[in-house]
């Protein structure tokens, strides 16, 4: 990382960043998300392993009333997107620079109202299949983080992950898939930012895969206030 983006990070971090504190039982304090936002915030995004930054930043600067948390645990990202927050001034964006089933152990049921999840690294070989971000106890904490309705928005270039992550969506007693037409998948969609990955994967000649899943009425959730007060 170069010393000047070293440096932002080293002062900004602090200022964005999202702590998790584990108890002394081993359980996880639940997140003040109106505290850490403040009361401008209505809605909380979530972004899972946000690369440069790209689309977290422009659902930032494009949804001002929305709080966007970004999960990445790759310090290179996490620069990246330091930058872009210093040179935009948004102050609508957190960052937890760590894995992403830590911080959905930390959120309050039903906070989340949309979590994106753009081209995660999709460990190609059958042996490594079990290192995959998307597995069932993913997607299960996902429910329990989504809101009734909520939306999960996924992207690939590689056809058999595609295959894999909605197959298991599928399955899922929470998530229906929101499909219109048979190439909607091949659609890029209209609120999501292109990503440097994305761009690299079309100059490759390589197709971009898109799902929307959306959360099934209340499963897991049992309701109540809002997380924002």
């Amino acid at each position: 990382m170069r010393h000047a983006r070293a440096a932002l990070v080293r002062d900004l971090l602090p200022v964005f960043s999202i702590d998790i504190v584990e108890e002394a039982n081993g359980a996880v304090r639940q997140l003040d998300l109106a505290q850490i936002f403040g009361d401008e915030v209505k809605e909380i995004w979530l972004e899972v392993g946000f690369g440069s930054g790209e689309n977290l930043v422009a659902c930032a600067k494009h949804n001002p009333q929305v709080g966007i948390i970004g999960c990445d645990p790759f310090f290179e990202g996490v620069g990246k997107l330091i930058s872009r927050i210093d040179t935009t001034k948004l102050e609508n964006i957190r960052i937890y620079p760590g894995d992403a089933r830590d911080l959905l152990r930390a959120l309050p049921p039903s906070c989340l109202s949309k979590l994106f999840a753009l081209f995660p690294d999709p460990w190609p070989k059958k042996r490594h299949h079990k290192r995959r971000l998307f597995q069932r106890s993913f997607l299960g904490s996902i429910a329990d983080s989504l809101q009734d309705d909520g939306e999960v928005i996924f992207s690939t270039d590689h056809a058999e992950y595609a295959r894999w992550v909605l197959g298991l969506f599928l399955e899922s007693p929470y998530f229906a898939w929101e499909v219109r037409s048979a190439d909607d998948w091949l659609q890029h969609p209209k609120d999501v930012a292109s990503t440097r990955y994305e761009l690299k994967a079309l100059r490759a000649g390589r197709r971009s895969l898109f799902l929307r899943f959306r959360r099934k009425g209340s499963v897991l959730s049992s309701g109540g206030e809002s997380c924002l007060g």
